[in-house]
């Protein structure tokens, strides 16, 4: 067969050459017509050299997105199979069992194939497709994840809002095996979870956290925990796992909650130390605020504010308001976990929101630590964009 050829307009093709996997609409030439969204081509600069082979998606703003830069690699099921099976043997070798029995193995171009999600829980797969690429090699995606070892059933989660870009429409429900119940329990750092692969956030579970849980819990103990935005509990257990004085979680899904003290009790985690708070963030940190309630420890891990670029100041300014809120009810010597899991939001930018807010809330801060997403969410160097999520660990000084 005689591949599709696609030739960049003149002097776009930098970006590739640095290795970054995206080729925007604006950079081609023409895209042949009828092509099927998905299909590879063969990218060439507007002089004729070869530089990789990508999927084509015509409806998308990010027309091409590359798989390979090698000319004699040929894109085919076997390529796909191999991309697959060895980032989960990758994952397994570098997520040990004392950590988690739950892991990323598959994301998205930090593995190969831009578009595709695959997180192991326990023995059930769930995997997502947010691409046009990734969908024309479902099948044998499928066919791959049969070959994964100790798995007993897969479930997909490709019911993103994203694929509406990509001109796709949601899709969800069971694969393969067996997957009869919403619940999968797992276990990270000895602590047990339920999660919900069906209906819960994500695919269920927070697994770029995984680390970031572990160090709440060494700053848990004795101290008042404040948790904002706490889904099933995963920093609540945790600083219950270190003996935190006492913890009140807020989030503002009553199923989300519900999961949460059903995993207190998994855990048999003592009960008199915590409150569950369903509303507003936004609202409850204000009425602490203002009935002047202060706390030792307090953590900020918000869904996403900045879903796309054109959201970032709207994003910048939530961001901004919580972390306010959140130094104003400190103590003096308290602790601030803050997150973004924004993609548009930088690093550089974060901080500066964080330091605008702590500026406004009239506190001397220190940055103890920075954190991020786990290892089983690997960065490219040469694709920024992976690393989504940033952290930081704050001191309230005298």
């Amino acid at each position: 067969m005689i591949p599709l050829k696609v030739y960049l307009k003149a002097n776009r093709e930098k970006s590739i050459l640095k290795r970054h996997p995206w080729i925007f609409s604006g950079a081609i030439q023409k895209i042949p017509e009828n092509i099927q969204p998905g299909s590879t081509a063969a990218i060439y600069s507007s002089t004729g050299n070869f530089l990789a082979w990508a999927s084509i998606n015509p409806k998308s703003q990010i027309a091409a997105r590359i798989l390979s830069w090698c000319e004699e690699e040929e894109i085919n099921e076997a390529f796909i199979h191999q991309k697959i099976l060895s980032a989960v043997g990758k994952r397994k070798d570098s997520i040990s069992s004392e950590e988690s029995d739950s892991y990323r193995c598959f994301y998205t171009e930090s593995d190969g194939i831009p578009g595709l999600i695959i997180d192991i829980y326990h023995d059930q797969l769930v995997i997502q497709i947010t691409s046009a690429g990734a969908e024309y090699w479902r099948t044998t995606i499928i066919e791959a994840c049969q070959k994964i070892t100790g798995v007993a059933g897969c479930f997909e989660r490709s019911d993103e809002d994203i694929r509406k870009l990509e001109g796709l429409a949601p899709s969800k429900g069971v694969l393969f095996g067996n997957n009869k119940n919403n619940f999968v329990e797992i276990e990270e750092w000895g602590i047990r979870y339920l999660v919900d692969v069906q209906k819960g956030q994500k695919t269920g579970f927070y697994l770029d956290q995984r680390q970031n849980r572990k160090k709440l819990r060494e700053y848990s103990k004795n101290r008042s925990v404040l948790n904002c935005f706490s889904y099933t509990g995963g920093f609540t257990l945790n600083a219950l796992a270190g003996d935190c004085a006492e913890v009140i979680s807020i989030d503002s899904s009553k199923d989300a909650i519900f999961l949460a003290k059903r995993n207190m009790e998994l855990n048999s985690l003592p009960n008199e130390r915590d409150n569950w708070v369903e509303g507003d963030v936004f609202l409850e940190l204000r009425k602490f605020r203002d009935s002047g309630r202060k706390f030792d420890l307090i953590v900020l891990d918000p869904p996403k504010f900045a879903p796309t670029y054109n959201s970032i100041p709207k994003a910048t300014r939530a961001y901004k308001d919580i972390n306010l809120l959140a130094f104003k009810l400190l103590e003096v010597g308290g602790t601030l976990f803050t997150f973004s899991c924004s993609g548009g939001i930088s690093t550089d930018l974060f901080q500066k929101i964080v330091q605008g807010a702590a500026l406004d809330a009239k506190r001397e801060v220190t940055i103890l630590e920075r954190l991020r997403q786990d290892i089983d969410h690997p960065v490219p160097l040469s694709f920024p964009e992976a690393e989504y999520l940033k952290g930081l660990v704050c001191s309230i000084q005298e």
